[in-house]
């Protein structure tokens, strides 16, 4: 494919790779094996033995694709093999169980760490090829698990997230060439889709949601990327309660040292269409080092920050050349530094390690918002530098920049207007994926 020559934020080309952008067609996924087959039908009844064992047989007979036909099917947690995709056709749901006992436990990764943990409704460790595809929907049914979430949170305000005991919808570990195209991703009851350690993956025409109201879905992050390389997220809507796209990689007062944690590199995202999220782009808050991420043509509704970076005081952070370009958005900050300190935990070690950010470059936006730069300095907990605002037309309630908080601050072109009344960022458009509160 001809393209111009293109470079991510600290000159590296962008491969070609990034623009091969076709979605696989059900009949180049090898061998199909369609639910209804083998006498899984959409009952309502749990079915999780006989589609694992279906993946199974398709991974022994050498690979295929397991086929979700129309109507709705409710499993537990299911664990693909090398070779075997996964498909769900128009009017097909893959409906997850809501009962936490249908997730079995296992060695993962989960906040930064590995650890045992609850396995999601669709894994896959050690695979090269993987695709998730269709015009269908995977679906976390995860409105139980929200309620209990709150009502634990009422009874105990310091409980964590892994307290409520809640499956992710997707995780893929140890893996390579992973495609989700035209899929639909939705009521995760934690994390919707998390990455860790995988290589050269794209989402592709994607919808991932998760509904602010009537319960919200607590810590349903859209896209979780978590030391991997080679990330392309194209043409997607992502609305959640959460986070959108999450770089993390890592946390703990000697993350730096510890084999499992590491760096994400060459995330490229473009082109997508955000509804409701906290974070567009969000380091943290167990990130340890991000590198070449390139964030362009956005547009953005009623999110609460568009450029995130959470800075842990007790781990050590490194973000360094990161762009956001091109975008078009409504927020609450349009750029957020802050210390972040959930579940803070320096251990035994005695000085707080020094993060850093630099390089980091927003050009050619225009957003209205409450707070246009949300940064604070604390330089005993990390230092800001070489940081580039160009070109942006911005209408904010409230100015406060204070190009002292980084060294190295160039702006050009940057026209910042008052805005008299702030944005409304706790407006929530009526959408249809919204689980109805019984």
């Amino acid at each position: 494919m001809k393209h111009e020559l293109e470079f991510f934020p600290d000159g590296t080309p962008i491969d070609d790779w990034f623009y091969e952008i076709e979605t696989p067609e059900l009949s180049a996924l090898g061998k199909q094996y369609p639910l209804t087959d083998y006498g899984i039908l959409p009952d309502g009844q749990l079915h999780t033995k006989e589609i694992q064992s279906v993946i199974d047989f398709a991974a022994k007979e050498g690979g295929g694709v397991l086929v979700v036909p129309a109507g709705v099917y409710h499993t537990g947690a299911l664990h693909f093999k090398q070779g075997v995709n996964l498909y769900v056709a128009q009017g097909g749901t893959l409906m997850g169980s809501d009962d936490i006992a249908d997730y079995d436990l296992c060695e993962t990764r989960m906040e930064g760490q590995n650890c045992i943990y609850f396995s999601a409704l669709i894994n896959a460790d050690g695979v090269d090829g993987f695709t998730i595809s269709g015009p269908g929907t995977i679906d976390g049914n995860g409105l139980r698990s929200w309620r209990a979430f709150w009502l634990r949170r009422k009874w105990n305000p310091k409980c964590t997230n892994k307290d409520e005991q809640r499956p992710r919808l997707v995780f893929i570990s140890n893996s390579k060439n992973v495609t989700f195209a035209n899929i639909t991703l939705q009521n995760s009851h934690f994390w919707t889709s998390h990455l860790y350690r995988c290589d050269h993956v794209k989402y592709l025409n994607c919808r991932i949601l998760s509904p602010a109201h009537p319960v919200p879905a607590p810590s349903t992050d859209a896209i979780d990327i978590d030391v991997c390389t080679d990330v392309l997220v194209k043409n997607c809507y992502l609305e959640v309660n959460d986070d959108s796209v999450v770089l993390k990689g890592g946390r703990g007062p000697w993350a730096d040292t510890a084999p499992e944690n590491g760096i994400n590199e060459r995330i490229l995202v473009e082109d997508c269409h955000y509804g409701f999220c906290h974070g567009c782009l969000t380091c943290g808050s167990e990130s340890m080092h991000d590198r070449n991420v390139l964030i362009r043509r956005l547009k953005v509704d009623h999110a609460c920050n568009l450029l995130w970076l959470k800075m842990r005081p007790d781990t050590p952070q490194h973000y360094e050349y990161i762009t956001m370009k091109q975008v078009d958005a409504v927020v609450e900050s349009f750029v957020n530094i802050n210390p972040w300190t959930q579940f803070y935990d320096l251990e035994d070690r005695k000085d707080i390690p020094l993060s850093y950010a630099d390089h980091i470059t927003v050009e050619d936006c225009r957003c209205e918002c409450r707070e246009y730069f949300n940064v604070k300095p604390e330089p005993t907990q990390y230092q800001l530098s070489d940081f580039t605002f160009r070109n942006l037309d911005i209408r904010a309630k409230e100015n406060s920049f204070d190009p002292t908080a980084v060294n190295g601050m160039v702006c050009e072109n940057c026209n910042i207007t008052p805005l008299d009344t702030a944005p409304d960022i706790n407006y929530i458009p009526p959408v249809p994926h919204t689980i109805e509160e019984a």
